[in-house]
């Protein structure tokens, strides 16, 4: 027992609080009755505290709701019982995948975690479950207090039907936004509240990342070879879709909601190696191709006017920007500033070879085609078309801790992030 009654558990902080009784002698005795010894100690707790996960009981959010594409997805592909994805969108269940840190495949399209992992263990939470295999029955530890992820690679923020009527047959999976968005009010949610007042405290409590959505949008038309004429057609549509699944969240209760925009197209090594061309004014300072760079920020300003309109519209919700864009950017312009050594025309684990038309541009995880890096995490590209853990560390922690989120996340919880 400490003076004035109080009982500390954790035995790391009492070590602490000995040490410091013992070093400082008779400093310590008369800084005894100052506010000096309650600073020190409430700085101890923090310094213990901040060396192991939140508890439930002290997290920012209740739980955390995903929805998104490959870049999200954390296995639903591996619970596929319908059988309706191709067998290019199931190669993130072969090795070399997941061998940095899960040392066997996932379903997650990289050597290891991705940007949610990160934001779910930095907030204190288990990383995300895969809602299919919640549905099938196969995950049975699942919680609702952890949240659910819904994202499937390959996913479209619009159904396949708006591609098929403009002959883009490529689009191998109907896992669109809207059905995510289906599978967790029509099919979750029922399991998790009972009536729309308990709804409203749940999601109200809860974060929500409504992506990143809309990449395969352009994606898939891109692989072949559309005009970026055409593809900057199909953007109010993807805008909308998006905008549609936010308001429909925040009429069910939503409170804050973390909705992405897209990365620099145009410095992704899949690109990089299909629009490959002499003209050195295609290319900016860093090697990137202009054009492609110049579509996904205009993507994203029209993506960033929706969000700001839609906060206009409900002031009492937190609608937060994040930046993927220049979050992945500043890695491509200082590679080596961030541990990297190897170009944007290097991948740990690349494409074969691109023909003029293709139905995907990955190879990685196809028999015989494993690793063909030592270390992953001296590489931004994964696969070709995804990015390493290693970028995606730094790509979550600049959300998390640094200027790529407007407002900052970090204002949107109580506890330091």
């Amino acid at each position: 027992m400490l003076e004035g009654g109080l009982k500390w558990e954790n035995q790391n902080l009492k070590d602490y609080i000995d040490y410091l009784r013992e070093s400082q002698g008779r400093l310590w005795h008369c800084m005894a009755s100052s506010s000096w010894v309650w600073f020190l100690v409430v700085l101890a707790v923090h310094v213990v505290a901040g060396a192991t996960p939140l508890s439930s009981s002290n997290r920012c959010y209740r739980a955390i709701y995903s929805f998104g594409d490959s870049l999200a997805d954390t296995g639903n592909s591996n619970y596929d019982t319908n059988h309706t994805l191709s067998s290019s969108q199931t190669l993130a269940l072969h090795v070399p995948y997941g061998e940095t840190f899960f040392h066997h495949p996932t379903g997650r399209w990289s050597d290891g975690r991705l940007i949610v992992d990160f934001i779910a263990e930095k907030m204190g939470f288990p990383l995300l479950k895969p809602y299919l295999g919640i549905k099938s029955g196969t995950i049975k530890d699942w919680k609702p207090t952890e949240g659910v992820n819904f994202a499937v690679a390959g996913a479209t923020a619009l159904d396949s039907s708006f591609y098929l009527e403009k002959g883009i047959s490529n689009v191998v999976t109907n896992y669109s936004l809207r059905v995510q968005l289906h599978w967790f009010t029509e099919e979750l949610l029922p399991s998790i509240c009972h009536s729309p007042s308990e709804c409203k405290e749940v999601l109200g409590s809860s974060l929500f990342l409504v992506g990143e959505i809309g990449g395969n949008d352009f994606n898939h038309p891109l692989f072949l070879r559309k005009s970026i004429e055409e593809l900057r057609t199909y953007v109010p549509n993807v805008i909308n879709e998006i905008s549609l699944a936010i308001r429909k969240l925040i009429d069910l209760g939503a409170q804050t909601l973390l909705v992405p925009g897209n990365f620099p197209l145009g410095c992704n090594y899949v690109y990089l190696s299909m629009f490959k061309t002499e003209d050195s004014e295609a290319y900016d300072k860093i090697g990137c191709l202009k054009w492609l760079n110049k579509f996904a920020e205009y993507f994203n300003r029209q993506l960033y006017g929706e969000i700001n309109r839609l906060q206009v519209l409900h002031p009492n919700v937190n609608i937060i920007y994040a930046d993927y864009y220049h979050a992945a950017l500043q890695i491509y312009q200082s590679p080596t500033h961030f541990g990297f050594k190897e170009s944007l025309l290097s991948a740990c684990c690349p494409p074969a070879g691109i023909p003029n038309k293709i139905k995907g541009p990955i190879d990685c995880g196809k028999p015989g085609v494993t690793v063909v890096c030592d270390d992953p995490s001296q590489f931004i590209s994964w696969d070709g078309l995804h990015l390493t853990e290693a970028a995606y560390k730094l790509i979550a922690k600049g959300l998390l801790n640094g200027p790529y989120t407007n407002p900052s996340i970090a204002s949107s919880c109580d506890s330091e992030i």
